[in-house]
């Protein structure tokens, strides 16, 4: 494997700044600035933001995280003063939350102020948390007459798109932000502020960077107004009269990637996890293509994730040479939507022996363009640490470390389970299921042992024991698969998804067996999960992502569309 350090030159417009406070995914909205054919400069001391004509301050991660690095680096005063210079500012998701007073997140910890108001956390009476997926902005104010100034008040939020939200803290509306509230959105029984706009602010609580092509019309709408619309101009509608929940079900194209016996990175699929071909003499490693290429076909096919599982160590490689960061950094050029990277995610140590701790490892992938990291051995290894404690969480792992710094929404965790058959609950210690899949002996019962090393090592912990103890320690997803259906194209393990649904209340992504769109249909209505994931019938086009989306809808499940164009 040959490690290639990516070189990356930009050509720098005196003018548009981004603030950067060293957490979260800036390279995706660096990325979307530039598709629409701006120049962004970063802003490296607090003098550079009081320089800016427009500013964006862009944000995935914690409240507390947030705003102890803005004051760390002397940008809280800058930054107040440049928004109070009347001069286009932009926040999103964190970037919008700090304008705010304060945030349950992070209690005690003072926000910008801008904005009366606190940022509270969701219920999970009736939801799952982190709020994570697609769903529509209500606009709830409008011109009463074209503005001078010929800025749109609602920065091109349309009523028939979605956008991408991941949060756990959002502010509710309540009629104190009524002069604030450009749009909300209805997420179970809760209406939040999901974008701000008075004078020359304008915030998101959901990602345009992350939202397709219907983001980046919000993007350009920014970069290309004055930034300031006369508020006498406007007029402010009732949330609560035009509010409901349009939440939508993701459909997530998943790639695995390897190197193969050449060295290089190809998208590989197998059966039961073996990724050779068997009717060729050298067993060569099966090729679907190529991650960027894909990547990039499968959003233009209207996929609403995009999942790639490193299953290549690169142990020879430095940290900054892994060529898995490369493959985002090309992706997230030309895939506006969120980019979830696995494998690797752990503790690595370079050839020269110098140690980078997970959140470290992270870090690199999230600057390199993923929203979210899958972690898979290292959450069991997590899970029987915390087990054997009697339930405390140490502090220490990757979920928790990267959680802290990032947010819960920025860790997944991917399960490998196996079917273990018994005949009767009694017969195990662990967390049985009654499965239609009876074993080899007509066995009516399972447990799902949970497995690391890609599935080549069982441990003595369930599936339930695994998840359960994964949300207390931090995590916001779970990326559930089962080596027993891996390829069959049988369709998904419904009894184990629901099962694993019912135990948790973070969003849970359905995964393994998917051969047609009626598996996909049957996994959403029986199981309430979020998401589903599939994979090599994306790959071989055996299912395009556009019929799966159809029957979906013919089907009352709600899906995102196609965003075709830019214009």
């Amino acid at each position: 494997m040959i490690c290639r350090r990516a070189t990356q030159t930009r050509t720098k417009m005196g003018g548009l700044y981004m603030l950067d406070y060293g957490a979260g995914n800036v390279r995706s909205l660096i990325n979307a600035v530039e598709k629409l054919g701006y120049h962004i400069e970063m802003v490296n001391d607090p003098a550079d933001i009081l320089k800016a004509e427009k500013l964006i301050f862009p944000g995935v991660g914690a409240f507390g995280s947030a705003m102890e690095s803005l004051v760390s680096k002397g940008y809280v005063e800058p930054l107040n003063q440049y928004i109070a210079s009347g001069k286009p500012f932009m926040g999103i998701c964190v970037g919008m939350q700090t304008v705010f007073e304060g945030s349950e997140e992070s209690p005690g910890v003072q926000g910008l102020g801008i904005v009366p108001g606190t940022v509270k956390f969701f219920s999970k009476q009736d939801k799952p948390v982190p709020h994570m997926g697609w769903n529509a902005a209500s606009v709830v104010k409008e011109l009463k007459s074209e503005d001078a100034s010929g800025q749109a008040v609602n920065y091109s939020i349309e009523a028939d798109s979605v956008y991408y939200f991941v949060h756990s803290y959002a502010v509710p509306y309540d009629d104190s932000l009524r002069e604030w509230t450009l749009s909300t959105t209805q997420y179970g029984s809760e209406i939040f502020v999901s974008s701000i706009q008075k004078d020359n602010v304008f915030c998101t609580q959901f990602h345009p960077e992350k939202s397709g092509f219907a983001g980046l019309k919000i993007l350009r709408s920014f970069l290309s107004g004055t930034g300031f619309v006369d508020q006498r101009n406007v007029i402010t509608r009732d949330p609560r009269l035009i509010s409901r929940d349009r939440f939508t079900k993701r459909v997530i194209a998943c790639l695995d990637v390897r190197a193969n016996d050449q060295g290089d990175l190809v998208v590989t699929k197998g059966d039961q996890y073996d990724v050779r071909e068997k009717n060729t003499e050298a067993g060569d490693v099966r090729n679907l293509g190529k991650p960027v290429d894909l990547a990039r076909r499968y959003f233009e096919e209207g996929a609403d994730e995009i999942t790639f599982l490193n299953i290549t160590s690169f142990r020879n490689c430095p940290l900054a040479d892994i060529p898995m960061l490369e493959v985002l950094r090309r992706t997230s050029e030309t895939v506006f939507v969120p980019l979830t990277i696995g494998g690797g995610i752990r503790d690595v140590v370079d050839p020269d022996g110098k140690i980078h701790p997970a959140l470290e490892v992270a870090g690199e992938y999230f600057r390199s363009g993923a929203d979210k990291v899958s972690i898979g051995s290292d959450a069991v290894y997590a899970t029987e640490k915390y087990l054997a404690s009697g339930g405390r969480p140490s502090g220490d792992t990757a979920i928790e470390t990267i959680a802290r710094a990032y947010g819960s929404q920025a860790v997944v965790i991917s399960v490998d389970p196996k079917r273990i058959h018994v005949r009767s609950p009694e017969d195990t210690p662990h967390h049985t299921v009654k499965t239609p899949f009876v074993g080899p002996k007509g066995e009516q019962y399972c447990w799902y042992q949970c497995t690391v090393k890609g599935g080549r090592e069982g441990r003595d912990i369930d599936v339930r024991q695994l998840v359960t103890a994964c949300e207390k320690m931090g995590a916001g997803e779970i990326l559930l698969n089962c080596m027993d259906q891996d390829g069959t194209n049988a369709g998904y393990d419904i009894a184990l998804i629901k099962d694993v649904r019912e135990a948790v209340r973070i969003p849970v992504v359905a995964s393994s067996g998917a051969g047609r769109e009626q598996h996909f249909v049957e996994v959403f209505r029986e199981t309430g999960v979020e998401a589903a994931l599939a994979a090599g019938i994306f790959h071989r086009k055996e299912v395009p992502i556009e019929s799966v989306k159809t029957e979906l809808r013919k089907s009352g499940v709600s899906v995102r569309g196609i965003d075709e164009t830019l214009l």
